[in-house]
């Protein structure tokens, strides 16, 4: 199993920015990609990023294209979010999730979730 621990949410004005980060441990070798989802109220889990482990292919929702950006750093087994440009919308749980393969968009090909972190947008 994959632990993964998130940190970064909070509370920001609209237009703000905010960087999320996901360290992940235990058996994490047979990662091929790490993502970011998110839940807001009532609302069903969304894709917004993913990248492939091997090589840094990356993978946007189009509702966050140009504005987050996803990144990792090898040594630390650590994926950055970092959220620019930031709407009341985006208003959201986001958690990190890792995945051996499959369709990068679809959270059922992800087998290791954190706990999640908060993310508020404030008007």
């Amino acid at each position: 199993q994959v632990q993964l621990v998130e940190s970064g949410g909070g509370l920001v004005q609209a237009g703000g920015s905010l960087r999320l980060s996901c360290a992940a441990s235990g058996r994490t070798f047979s990662t091929y990609r790490m993502g970011w989802f998110r839940q807001a109220p009532g609302k069903e889990r969304e894709f917004v990023a993913a990248i492939r482990w091997s090589g840094g292919v990356t993978y946007y929702a189009d509702s966050v294209k140009g504005r987050f950006t996803i990144s990792k750093e090898n040594a630390k087994i650590t994926v950055y979010l970092q959220m620019n440009s930031l709407k009341p919308e985006d208003t959201a749980v986001y958690y990190c999730a890792t995945s051996p393969g499959g369709t990068y968009y679809y959270s059922r090909t992800y087998d290791s979730w954190g706990q999640g972190t908060q993310v508020t947008v404030s008007s």
